[in-house]
């Protein structure tokens, strides 16, 4: 199986896309053609099954496989690794957070990282992988790669754009082959920041020196996307099995979206054949792929990036949209798009095109005061507790009405989020996670127990460096 180059370069076996995923012409290595599958047939498969059939359909299958299929495992619910929690008849949660940091990345980060790691231990590669995040990335991807031989990662985070939690997951990380720097600035300054090192010649002639390849564990990577397929599928799978809806009821799939991954993911499901009716894409106040599903305009020039109570989504450059991009429109169109948004920070669709986006997704946004309420009403109506980014979805469901089955994708535990829960159900601003937790333990609210212990850890990563500072810094440490 070759992956595509976004933006026509040479294609790429997919192993080896996944080992070296930045390509030539800076545009990301994806599906030359979407296979169509029989997911019926799927019924009865569990979780690690339905994800080789579906693996070995884009040509990955054999021992290295199933090795990464081994992480799921460890996650805390092993018998319902993306439990699907019915609120209503037509209406389902899908929990993607019972992975080891809590967040729907470790579903594709953890499979991902043992690939990784087989593909260097059999190779005798030494990968250096960098990532960048705006807050669950990083912790998933040090989580996934921790201790493995010939990887070293280095992760860049926004130095105040994550939640205390998330900023601890990444800060206390003890293994010899991780680095994490903060950085001054949002994420969109570390996710550019990244790239550039990627396309910086002389940064990567030093690392060749020093016998390293570099590699990539955020949305640049296809890996990612490839194992975000599995979960939308597993969902309705489960939604049939629960027999409140038949095999071929068509529903609809909710998602808070940052960099786009995890709808481009329910996209490829549907392109393969599982019945979506619609992907309804939300935002919060960084609503730029609001305005671009209802209006054909991806525009960055006017917007600077604004800090909100569901940090993973305060993104403004969505780079899976790159990839959606190609599937609907071929590299050429898809070139020219990125071309533009590079140089003029802005690209528009046709009306034909808008109208061919328009067939799969639409699109709302939710500002931060409808997020607390929408927590604080999920919580009250139905005894259930949400994050904040899970709460901008259902925002979507009141806004964007429709009579479909709907499944919420849930992205991360609450408990990553203690302080703007508290403020939610108790209007009660705190210091920090730790005293919102303590105000939240005395309406018997309690956290996963590794959130507490996390909050007794001393951090170990405490650096913070300006963005020129970071290659010199990688070097250094190397």
């Amino acid at each position: 199986m070759f992956l595509a180059d976004t933006r026509g370069g040479r294609e790429l076996p997919l192993l080896k896309a996944l080992a070296h995923p930045a390509s030539p012409t800076r545009g990301l290595y994806t599906l030359k053609t979407i296979p169509k599958l029989d997911f019926a047939a799927c019924l009865n498969h569990s979780y690690q099954e339905l994800a080789a059939y579906i693996c070995a359909a884009l040509g990955l299958s054999g021992d290295m496989l199933q090795h990464a299929l081994e992480r799921y495992n460890s996650f805390s619910q092993t018998h319902a690794i993306a439990p699907l929690r019915l609120l209503t008849p037509h209406l389902a949660v899908q929990e993607l957070y019972h992975g080891p940091t809590l967040a729907f990345k470790d579903m594709a980060l953890q499979p991902l990282g043992a690939l990784l790691g087989s593909l260097a231990k059999d190779s005798q590669e030494k990968f250096l992988v960098l990532v960048a995040t705006s807050g669950d990335t990083g912790p998933a991807t040090l989580a996934s790669l921790a201790g493995l031989e010939n990887i070293k990662v280095v992760c860049l985070y926004p130095a105040k754009g994550t939640s205390l939690v998330q900023a601890l997951q990444m800060q206390t990380m003890d293994a010899p082959n991780l680095k994490v720097y903060g950085i001054e600035g949002n994420f969109d300054d570390a996710q550019s920041a990244l790239k550039n090192l990627l396309g910086d010649a002389k940064f990567n002639v030093q690392l060749k020196e020093k016998g390293f390849s570099v590699g990539v564990a955020n949305s640049v990577n296809f890996g990612r996307v490839l194992f975000q397929i599995v979960y939308h599928v597993w969902g309705y799978l489960e939604w049939v099995r629960s027999q409140n809806i038949k095999y071929g009821d068509l529903i609809r799939i909710v998602v808070p979206s940052g960099n786009f991954g995890n709808a481009l993911g329910a996209f490829y499901a549907k392109e393969m054949g599982l019945p979506i009716a619609k992907i309804a894409i939300v935002s919060n106040a960084n609503d730029v792929l609001e305005e671009f599903f209802n209006t054909g305009v991806y525009d960055i020039s006017h917007r600077s990036l604004q800090k909100t109570y569901a940090p993973a989504m305060d993104i403004l450059k969505s780079s899976n949209v790159e990839r959606l991009l190609f599937a609907l429109f071929g590299s050429e169109r898809t070139k020219e798009c990125m071309q533009n948004l590079d140089i003029h920070k802005r690209y528009t669709l046709s009306a034909s095109e808008l109208e061919t986006l328009q067939e799969h997704f639409q699109a709302i946004s939710c500002m931060d005061h409808e997020c607390l309420s929408y927590i604080k009403q999920v919580y009250a109506e139905f005894d259930y507790l949400i994050d904040p980014h899970t709460a901008t979805a259902f925002k979507a469901l009141d806004s964007l009405k429709s009579p479909l089955p709907s499944v919420v994708v849930s992205t991360a535990s609450w408990g990553k989020f203690a302080q703007t829960t508290c403020l939610a159900l108790e209007n009660k601003s705190t210091a920090d996670d730790q005293e919102a937790l303590e105000v939240l333990a005395q309406k018997g609210i309690t956290p996963p127990s590794c959130v507490t212990s996390l909050l007794q850890k001393p951090p170990i990563h405490i650096e913070v460096l300006k963005v020129p500072e970071i290659a010199r810094h990688i070097q250094a440490w190397l």
